[in-house]
C-alpha cells in the first residue's frame, strides 16, 4: 500500500493531499486507534457456537475464541452469552474481516502480570505439575508455563512424583524472564522454608518422654531416620522392638507411619534419640518366673556367633546358649555347625540374670547326657561291639555311637601277651567285641575290656597263693636287676637281685638260666596286675631259723654247717617217705 502511494505521488500532481486523503479513508474504514493488537481488552459473550464463543470486544467486529481456550483439556468450559471476559487480540483483523481473539494468552499476559509482581515480592505462588521434560517438569503458574528442575522437587529424591502431578501446590519463583517466556520454580524451597518454621516450632516444645507421631524417612544399617515434622530423629535398631532385629527393614519400610517416644534430646547439637519399643510392656518384667532354672522350654534360634547361639524363648526374650554347652560330645567345633538360623531346638534353664537380662541355656542338657545314658542301657559287665576308630600308643578306641567312644587300654587286650605285642593284632576300621568295665559320666570315659570276654586263667592260682607261701617258680627271663619267673605257667613274678640269696656272694642273676626250677617265698601279690613279688633269700632265713630251732644253735657246740645239713637230711627223708 505504501508502494501504491508512492507511486501516485511520482505519476500525479498534488499528491501529498492524496496521501492525506487515504488514511482518512483507512481511519474511516478500520477506526481511528488501531493500537489493540497485542494489548488485553475486555469483551461480552454475544453467542456461543459450537466450537466458538462470539465476543463483542466494543470494535466495529466481533471476535471468535476457541471453546477449548475456557477450560483445561477433558472438562467442560463453562461460558455463556453475557459473561464478561478478558481477551488478547491477536490481530485487528484475520482474511474475514474478524479481530483474533485469544482467551488463553489473555490469561497468560494477566499470569505474567502477577508473577513478577510476586517474584518482585519474594512471594510464593500457585501452580499444577501437568508434564514431564527432560531434567524436570512443567508447571502451570495460572496460565503461564514453568520449569521445575528435578533436584526442586522435594528436600529429598522422590522416585514417584505421581502423586504430585495434578495437584495444586506452592512454588516460588527462582527465575524468570518476560522477554524470552522463561520462568524456573521450586516447590523445594516451600518445603525448605515451612520445615524450619517447623522445626523451630517442635525443636521448642520438644521434651523427652514426649509420644510423637512420625514417618519413616530412611533406613540404614544402624536404624532408621524418622521426620517427625520438620526434624528428624534417629530410632536406633536396638530400639525399634524388645526381640531381636539384625536390619532395621525386618521391623520398618520407607513411608511407613510410627508412633515413638523422645529417649534423649540435647537441644545444643538438637540430636534427638527415639524409641519404639519404650511403648511397649517389658517382656524381661518376671522373666525369672516364667523361667525357672533346671526347665526345659522350646525356643528359635535367632543369631549365631563364635561362642554360641541366641535363642527366642518368646518374643522379645532370648537366652544364650554357650558353645560348651551346646553338645556332649562335639568339642571345638562352631556353633553353626551343631545348629542353624531360624531352628527349633529344645533348651534347659541353666541360668536367669533378670536385672542384666541375662539367660543361659544348655542345648545338650536338654538332649540328656550320652555317657548316664549309655550306662543305663550298658551297665558294667555288658558286651558291645563297634569299630576301631583310632589306635593310641596305650590303646584302641572304639566306636560305640555316632559321637560316643570306649577306650580299651592295652593292659586289657590279652591276659598272656604285653599290651605292645597284643596292640599289634589290631588295625584301624577292624570290627571287635568288648566288654563295658566301667562308665564315669563325670570324666565322660568308657571302659572298656577284650581280655575280660574269657576267664582269667591265672584266677585260680591268685585265689590260692598267699603272701608268705613257698612256689615252685621257673625262670622266663634273666636281666640285670633280677630274674622273672612264671608260677604254674599262668602267674607271672619277679625276684630282685638282692632277694637271689642270703649270702651276697651269691645274688648273681646269671647264676641262674631259662627254664630253671626255682623255690621262692612270696612277699606281695598284686591282683589287679596278676604279678608276684617273691624272694629266695627270705625262704632261705626262713629254713636257718627253723633249723636252728630244731637242731640246736652254735652256742650248744653244734656248727652250722653241721645244723643245715641234719635239716637238709631230715628233709630228703621225708620227701622219701612220701
Amino acid at each position: 500500500m505504501a508502494s501504491a502511494t508512492s507511486l501516485a505521488t511520482r505519476e500525479q500532481p498534488g499528491a501529498g493531499s492524496m496521501t492525506e486523503d487515504f488514511a482518512a479513508l483507512l481511519d474511516a474504514t478500520l477506526g481511528a486507534d488501531t493500537g489493540f493488537a497485542g494489548s488485553v481488552v475486555t469483551g461480552r459473550v454475544v453467542r456461543v457456537d459450537d466450537d466458538f464463543a462470539v465476543v463483542d470486544v466494543g470494535l466495529k467486529s466481533e471476535g471468535r475464541v476457541p471453546l477449548k481456550e475456557f477450560a483445561p483439556p477433558g472438562q467442560k468450559p463453562e461460558v455463556k452469552p453475557g459473561d464478561s471476559i478478558e481477551l488478547f487480540v491477536e490481530r485487528y483483523e484475520d482474511r474475514d474481516g474478524s479481530i483474533v481473539l485469544s482467551r488463553e494468552k489473555a490469561r497468560r499476559e494477566e499470569a505474567w502480570t502477577n508473577l513478577e509482581k510476586a517474584f518482585q515480592a519474594n512471594q510464593r505462588v500457585n501452580g499444577v505439575i501437568f508434564g514431564r521434560v527432560k531434567g524436570g517438569f512443567t508447571v502451570d503458574l495460572g496460565g503461564a508455563v514453568a520449569f521445575l528442575p528435578g533436584s526442586q522437587v522435594d528436600i529429598r529424591p522422590v522416585r514417584d512424583v505421581g502423586p504430585l502431578m495434578g495437584s495444586p501446590q506452592p512454588f516460588q519463583i527462582l527465575k524468570m524472564d518476560r522477554a524470552r517466556g522463561n520462568i524456573v520454580v521450586s516447590r523445594r524451597a516451600v518445603l525448605e522454608e515451612t520445615r524450619a518454621e517447623q522445626r523451630s516450632e517442635l525443636i521448642q516444645g520438644l521434651k523427652e518422654g514426649m509420644v510423637l507421631d512420625g514417618v519413616v524417612k530412611n533406613i540404614t544399617d544402624y536404624g532408621a531416620f524418622v521426620d517427625l515434622g520438620g526434624v528428624d530423629g534417629l530410632l536406633h535398631v536396638t530400639d525399634i522392638a524388645w526381640r531381636r532385629i539384625n536390619h532395621p527393614s525386618e521391623a520398618l519400610t520407607i513411608g511407613q507411619q510410627v508412633k515413638v517416644q523422645v529417649i534423649r534430646f540435647n537441644p545444643e547439637t538438637q540430636r534427638i534419640s527415639l524409641g519404639m519399643k519404650q511403648l511397649m510392656s517389658d517382656p524381661w518384667d518376671g522373666v525369672a518366673l516364667k523361667y525357672p532354672v533346671n526347665a526345659k522350654f522350646s525356643g528359635r534360634v535367632t543369631n549365631i556367633t563364635d561362642y554360641g547361639a541366641f535363642v527366642e524363648l518368646e518374643p522379645g526374650v532370648e537366652g544364650l546358649v554357650h558353645v560348651s554347652e551346646m553338645s556332649w560330645t562335639k568339642k571345638n567345633v562352631h556353633p553353626g555347625k551343631i545348629v542353624a538360623t531360624s531352628q527349633e531346638v529344645d533348651v534347659l534353664i541353666l541360668d536367669v540374670d533378670e536385672p542384666k537380662r541375662r539367660i543361659s541355656l544348655g542345648l545338650k542338657q536338654a538332649q540328656g547326657n550320652p555317657w548316664e545314658l549309655f550306662a543305663e542301657a550298658h551297665p558294667p559287665g555288658s558286651v558291645v561291639e563297634g569299630e576301631i576308630r583310632n589306635i593310641t600308643e596305650f590303646g584302641l578306641f572304639v566306636g560305640l555311637g555316632p559321637d560316643l567312644d570306649g577306650m580299651v587300654h592295652m593292659s586289657d587286650l590279652s591276659w598272656d601277651e604285653p599290651g605292645e605285642t597284643a596292640m599289634a593284632k589290631y588295625e584301624k576300621g577292624q570290627t571287635v567285641k568288648a566288654k563295658v568295665l566301667d562308665v564315669d559320666a563325670e570324666k565322660e570315659r568308657i571302659s572298656l575290656g577284650v581280655k575280660q570276654l574269657e576267664a582269667d586263667p591265672a584266677a585260680d592260682v591268685l585265689d590260692k597263693v598267699r603272701k608268705g607261701d613257698i612256689v615252685t617258680c621257673v625262670v622266663t627271663q634273666v636281666q640285670a636287676n633280677g630274674i622273672e619267673v612264671k608260677v604254674e605257667e599262668v602267674l607271672t613274678g619277679f625276684i630282685r637281685r638282692a632277694e637271689l640269696a642270703r649270702d651276697r656272694g651269691d645274688q648273681r642273676p646269671d647264676r641262674f638260666a631259662v627254664g630253671e626250677k626255682v623255690d621262692a617265698k612270696v612277699t606281695a601279690v598284686d591282683r589287679a596286675a596278676r604279678r608276684l613279688a617273691l624272694t629266695v633269700k627270705g625262704k632261705e632265713v626262713d629254713e636257718e631259723r627253723e633249723a636252728m630251732k630244731e637242731f640246736g644253735s652254735t652256742d650248744s657246740g653244734a656248727s652250722l654247717g653241721d645244723i643245715l645239713g641234719a635239716a637238709i637230711r631230715r628233709r630228703r627223708e621225708m620227701a622219701g617217705e612220701e
